[in-house]
């Protein structure tokens, strides 16, 4: 990397570029110096990357625009360069929908604004359009409401500069900017109010009536907003080097800066009903999501005393980091721990990750790389942040019976992960506690549920190793041994007709027999003696058993013998015995039942409705509310189908373009082939029509290819949207059938709405029952901590009498959790059903609980209902 780039991308950083030392000024002027230097030889290669570091490495973007500014006073047309590509870039973000790209423009042009690149007053011109859009947006008559969240979006962008600009814009244009401040506040009066219903890191936070004065995300940032107004716009959080350089500033050249505009959004549906309106809000909200929930893990005492937008500036650089770096976890760590904020925030940035982390529908980036971001943070502050970490620990499992199910579960593998590589060490004995709880209390299925993630990332024993300070949560840890093979001749089992099947079939496979000899086999020899049956266990615990070895053992015996199993499984019911004989020989490994269930899907040997009716056997049933384990399989075929659908969508997508090219090169070679029929030439002194013969030959040639592939790219395009529709159909039918499932399941153990219309009445069920033998002080104790109810006897803490929801109610907690996740995780494929979901299953006589599950996952307000 050649020295400016490096000066550049280092600007800010304590390292060897810049003599180890941490001057700003001297920074910028280092910087500075550098690029005046290599303008002239490399100004084409500086402009870019200049731009691509102020958007990456938002953080450093007053150090960029002071450079700027001084660049400015030497080279006017390069910065005059660099602000039509600011201009360019910004257009091209609002009409893409490129919300970070949009954000983190926005702050470099309020920040040159500070440096005298651009006037005050056409960055305010920037303002009122995306206000003006806004305020467009949300009213009834012009716009289309159900789009708020892009101009909730518009609105936050604007508040979001002010931190950066806010003092420079109101000496310089007071006027302007009050007439933005009062165009915001009228726009906060007319939009809605932005519930978190369905997208709650805490299932009561869903129920608990909202206090009036509590604020969504925007009214928040609006009250932060005004507290640094009133305090004359001084804030430490935010670097302000261009003070350093204002003398010399000022006498720039200011850039004109043009204005822009924002895209034109969908029309409101002509049927204005709360389905087509909900589809459309789904659509904005995925289009234009929140940037953070905040989920506020610790006590306020454990964060500093900072300023309130002191919180929202360290969450934008964190989140900004986390975002710009998700592909380089070390540079990332790095980064986070040396923000330019004067005060610690070890809490703040432990709060932000987990907060992405489990953040809801989906993280921005896979779980995989918070879970590295957290370990490199653990590795380079060893004497703060583990510490911190294991506090965010211990407050989510004290919390864990309200916590969200998608969030328990991705707690669960991250925590299990974590401690893989710190050599699983955790003080179990504070959790010793939970096998005095029922099987069913949250806290003790956590503890259970990391313990069996833990063996899947290492072995029995080394976990076993690794709770030897509380032996006794050995009771937790998964079975110990590996398969069950229902035919082995081992260990002196007695041996019948089905073992020597099951050692005739083995022989036949070791032999490299094919799998229609195999199935004339089972045809001729053990299907007219044994029945099918038989003939199904024998061959799915035999091949099972050949592949037991390993993965690719597995994946070996599939290839070769699955037509085998697809004989004798030709239909859902054989096919729900298949996942039996699965599970049964894979009894002691959760994992490897998943995973060989998951392979046999992929093969096409089990179809998706058979594993959602495996699923909800009774047997399944029973376990639903004390084990992942039939939850992770039904995760998995939902995804896949899911996974099916999208990458149709992406292939049909990519054929579409080709179509395109292909349809516009065959219209070409027409065009040419026939410009060249009709032109007259001169042959042996007479006129005739056409060109020469060869090249006449070679343009017919080009054109019928051209036509030949325009055809072949259509006819792939019908064949992939007719397995598209077909997809479609499938999967209709498959979320029909899962929501059936789960609705009578659920009919049949919920109580009457009487005694649980909601879910902390459902909680407190059990415990209402016991008070009656209770002394009345004892259901109010109080937290002197925190001066509120215990809440720990229904949300799984230690308390005198243990966990006090029912088994009953908690399973049927844990069903309504698992309802909405799923409806929350593929909301954007349940809205394309939702009339045929409204008619078949949500009807009348549906139990309120579950309908409110499945309207929160959809974020559907439930007065439709």
């Amino acid at each position: 990397m050649s020295s400016w780039r490096t000066i550049l991308l280092r600007i800010g950083d304590k390292c060897p570029e810049y003599n180890g030392n941490s001057d700003s000024k001297e920074h910028i002027e280092t910087c500075y110096g550098v690029l005046r230097r290599e303008l002239e030889h490399y100004g084409n290669d500086i402009l870019p990357f200049l731009l691509q570091c102020a958007e990456q490495l938002p953080h450093k973007i007053p150090l960029y625009g002071t450079v700027v500014g001084l660049l400015n006073l030497e080279n006017e047309e390069f910065v005059k360069k660099v602000v039509e590509n600011c201009q360019n870039n910004l257009q091209g973000a609002l009409d893409s929908g490129n919300c970070n790209r949009i954000r983190i423009l926005m702050r470099f042009l309020t920040v040159m604004m500070c440096s005298k690149v651009i006037q005050p007053g056409p960055l305010v011109v920037v303002f009122e359009t995306l206000l003006s859009s806004a305020a467009t947006t949300v009213d009834e008559e012009k716009g289309n409401p159900s789009w708020q969240a892009c101009a909730d979006f518009y609105i936050t962008c604007i508040l979001s500069c002010l931190p950066w600009g806010g003092a420079e814009l109101v000496e310089q244009v007071p006027e302007e900017i009050e007439r933005v401040m009062v165009g915001v506040e009228a726009y906060l009066s007319i939009r809605r109010h932005i519930s978190d219903i369905g997208l709650s890191f805490f299932e009561d936070d869903d129920e608990t009536e909202k206090n009036p004065d509590e604020k969504d995300f925007l009214e928040d940032l609006w009250g932060r907003i005004q507290v640094l107004s009133s305090n004359g716009w001084k804030l430490d959080s935010v670097p302000r080097p261009h003070l350093s350089f204002e003398a010399q500033l000022v006498a720039g050249k200011s850039h004109d800066f043009g204005p822009l505009s924002c895209p034109e959004l969908p029309d409101p549906p002509s049927t204005l009903s709360g389905i087509t309106c909900g589809k459309q809000k789904h659509d904005a909200e995925l289009k234009y999501p929140q940037r953070i929930r905040r989920l506020n893990i610790f006590p306020a005492n454990k964060i500093e005393d900072l300023q309130p937008i002191d919180r929202f500036i360290a969450e934008e650089y964190l989140l900004d980091v986390l975002f710009f770096f998700n592909g380089c976890r070390k540079e990332c760590a790095s980064y986070m721990v040396g923000l330019p904020v004067p005060f610690r925030y070890e809490y703040l940035m432990a709060e932000t990750i987990f907060s992405q982390l489990l953040l809801l529908p989906q993280p921005p980036f896979k779980p995989m790389y918070y879970t590295l971001v957290i370990i490199d943070l653990c590795k380079a502050l060893p004497g703060a942040f583990p510490a911190v970490v294991a506090g965010a620990v211990r407050a989510l499992f004290e919390k864990i019976a309200d916590l969200d199910m998608e969030c328990r579960t991705r707690l669960i593998l991250w925590f299990s992960h974590h401690l893989s590589n710190f050599q699983f060490i955790w003080p179990w004995e504070e959790w010793a506690y939970v096998l005095d709880l029922p099987k069913w209390a949250p806290q003790r299925v956590f503890v259970q549920e990391v313990l069996e993630r833990e063996v899947r990332l290492s072995y029995w024993d080394k976990v076993k190793q690794s709770i030897e300070n509380a032996p006794t949560l050995e009771e937790l840890l998964p079975p110990k041994g590996g398969p069950s093979f229902k035919y082995s001749t081992e260990d002196g089992k007695e041996r019948n007709e089905q073992h020597a099947l099951s050692m005739e079939l083995s022989s036949m496979v070791k032999g490299r027999q094919v799998s229609r000899e195999v199935i004339s086999w089972i045809e001729e020899s053990v299907i007219p003696v044994h029945g099918s049956e038989v003939a199904l266990s024998v061959v799915v615990q035999t091949l099972l058993d050949i592949g037991s070895k390993s993965f690719t053992h597995l994946i070996t015996v599939l290839e070769r013998y699955g037509q085998v199993i697809a004989k004798l499984c030709h239909d859902q019911d054989k096919q729900v015995v298949l996942i039996d004989e699965v599970s049964s020989y894979w009894k002691n490994s959760a994992q490897m039942t998943a995973i060989a269930i998951d392979r046999m899907m992929g093969y096409r040997l089990i179809s998706n409705f058979a594993i959602v009716k495996w699923v909800f056997s009774s047997e399944n049933i029973e376990q639903f509310h004390t084990s992942d384990h039939p939850w992770e399989i039904l995760r998995n075929a939902v995804s896949k189908t899911y996974n099916r659908i999208s990458d149709l969508r992406k292939e049909i997508s990519s054929l579409k373009k080709s179509l395109a090219l292909a349809e516009g090169d065959a219209v070409t070679r027409k065009a040419e082939l026939e410009a060249a029929e009709s032109k007259l030439t001169l042959v042996d002194g007479e006129p005739v029509l056409g060109e020469n013969p060869g090249r006449l030959k070679r343009l017919k040639s080009y054109a019928e290819k051209a036509k030949e592939e325009e055809v072949s790219v259509r006819d792939s395009l019908e064949a992939k949207e007719a397995l598209l529709a077909r997809a479609l159909d499938e999967n209709e039918a498959l979320f029909l059938s899962l929501y059936k499932n789960f609705s009578n399941v659920l009919m049949e153990r919920l109580p009457d709405t009487s005694q649980a219309g909601t879910l902390r009445g459902l909680k407190t069920i059990q415990a209402d029952e016991m008070a009656v033998d209770l002394e009345e002080s004892s259901t109010m104790d109080v937290d002197n901590e925190n001066g509120r109810p215990q809440k720990s006897q229904t949300n799984g803490g230690k308390a005198n009498n243990g966990y006090n929801v029912g088994e009953k109610e908690q399973w049927c907690l844990s069903i309504l959790g698992y309802v909405k996740a799923f409806s929350r995780q593929y909301a954007s494929e349940i809205w394309l059903h939702i009339e045929k979901l409204d008619a078949e299953v949500l009807t009348e006589d549906v139990h309120p609980l579950f309908r409110k599950a499945v309207y929160a996952g959809l974020r559907r307000p439930i007065n439709e209902g």
